[in-house]
């Protein structure tokens, strides 16, 4: 929604917006672009709103019936309508649209997606859930007709429960990877493939749909039917291997996911050499690959772009490093994503030490859901810290239980901060994951670790 607001300030309109709870990077884009955002959700905030101005509610999904402002948008007959909506109707209608979808990994490849159009000289618009560091904003209008937007598959609003990315009318489609999640929304994994059904009913003959070959979820979906042309990613090591190799691939991967070579066909595209880490990463950048080409980005051009990519704020982001202790910011808020990250990090730094900080603040993780596979997924860290949210609908001791001694539980930000600092020695590497604010424990533990040293 925060994207949208800037979207729509650069299309010339007149911008304001309610929310509780914001935080950087996305409170200051707001303030750095002239948007007065109010904090709270009151009926004054309304009040400018009619058909007779022109003027229209955009309504975000974390709304819904009951609410106060809902009901009154509803009582007063105030235009409104979705971010999603808002953005097709507005700005995607006549736009070449990239969307990136899938359970993990949507911002990064998104942002570098956007990345290798713009070092194409392409001059992309785009919409992302994060704040690529080479654009320094997470949306922009763009000068070209193409436009690369994450597209998400939670539901659009309380009037609408149709996943956001059925608005987005894409050309060129990556899915990333489908697993379980939202569940607040989706009882099950086949009610997620639906929508993702759902989806690829809407992709042009012309278009192009981009997969994860890895992903046999993702093939249940195409399975159900695609009438778009089709190319397959594995992120998977192909080295010494003899065979026929259809689609992206690679070979010669370093362990930590910096290096390796791209393989189109079987046939030798170039080599990446590159900040980010992990397999997941190297999945990432394929399907950017894969997405850029269709638009008209020669490969050779996308490998170069990857060099100059900057990363994301909040994607594995290193916050400050102090007396040689390294704290990193990382949005991993599912237990795949928790641990290739760690998985990455660890081929990277080696034996050094890895201390996982978790706040379980997801929507799914507050109820249970990955309860039975979060222990596992924290297994490569040397020690864990688990935050325990307000309002977390399950124990959380059994997983302390699954890590043995090498994990202890908090439930106040501060006492865990003066944990951290007294244990972080010289050499080690911390590793704060949450889907949100955590109390500015980055800045906190920084600040506390300058003291020590």
């Amino acid at each position: 929604m925060g994207g949208i607001a800037l979207l729509a300030k650069e299309s010339g309109v007149s911008v304001s917006g309610s929310d509780e709870n914001v935080y950087p990077p996305m409170s200051n884009l707001l303030e750095n672009q002239g948007i007065n955002l109010q904090q709270g959700f009151e009926i004054d905030h309304l009040q400018e709103i009619s058909t007779e101005n022109n003027s229209q509610v955009v309504v975000g999904n974390v709304m819904s019936r009951g609410t106060e402002v809902v009901e009154y948008t509803l009582n007063q007959k105030l235009p409104y309508t979705s971010g999603p909506k808002w953005l097709y109707e507005n700005i995607l209608k006549d736009r070449w649209v990239l969307a990136v979808s899938g359970t993990h990994g949507k911002t990064t490849t998104a942002s570098i997606l956007a990345w290798i159009l713009e070092y194409a000289g392409l001059k992309p618009g785009f919409l992302i859930g994060g704040v690529p560091e080479n654009f320094g904003l997470s949306a922009r209008l763009g000068d070209s007709p193409f436009f690369v937007v994450e597209a998400d598959e939670y539901d659009t609003a309380f009037f609408d429960k149709r996943s956001k990315f059925v608005h987005y009318h894409p050309t060129t489609l990556i899915v990333n990877n489908l697993e379980y999640d939202h569940a607040d929304i989706f009882s099950d994994l086949d009610a997620i493939k639906t929508q993702f059904h759902h989806l690829l009913r809407m992709i042009p003959g012309k278009g192009l749909v981009v997969t994860n070959g890895e992903e046999q979820n993702i093939d249940d979906v195409i399975d159900k039917g695609c009438w778009t042309p089709l190319e397959k990613f594995s992120a998977t090591d192909q080295s010494g291997k003899i065979q026929n190799i259809s689609g992206w691939s690679v070979k010669y991967i370093n362990p930590d996911g910096s290096e390796f070579e791209v393989l189109f066909d079987g046939e030798l595209q170039g080599w990446v050499s590159w900040p980010l880490l992990g397999k997941h990463n190297v999945s990432n950048a394929l399907a950017a690959i894969a997405a850029a080409r269709h638009a008209g980005v020669p490969v050779k051009h996308a490998i170069d772009a990857l060099s100059e990519f900057k990363g994301i704020k909040r994607r594995m982001e290193l916050r400050g490093k102090v007396n040689d202790i390294s704290v990193y910011d990382d949005f991993a808020h599912h237990p795949t994503a928790i641990e290739t990250t760690i998985k990455g990090l660890r081929a990277n730094i080696g034996e050094r030490k890895i201390i996982a900080v978790l706040e379980p603040r997801s929507n799914t993780m507050r109820l249970g859901i990955h309860k039975e596979t979060l222990a596992s997924s924290l297994d490569e860290a040397d020690e864990v810290f688990l935050f325990q949210p307000k309002g977390l609908d399950w124990e959380i001791g059994h997983v302390l239980d699954a890590l043995a001694n090498k994990s202890s539980l908090h439930d106040d930000i501060d006492d865990l901060v003066t944990t951290l600092c007294q244990q972080a020695n010289s050499g080690d590497h911390i590793l704060i994951m949450s889907n949100g604010g955590f109390g500015g424990i980055h800045e906190k533990l920084l600040q506390a670790l300058e003291h020590k040293a």
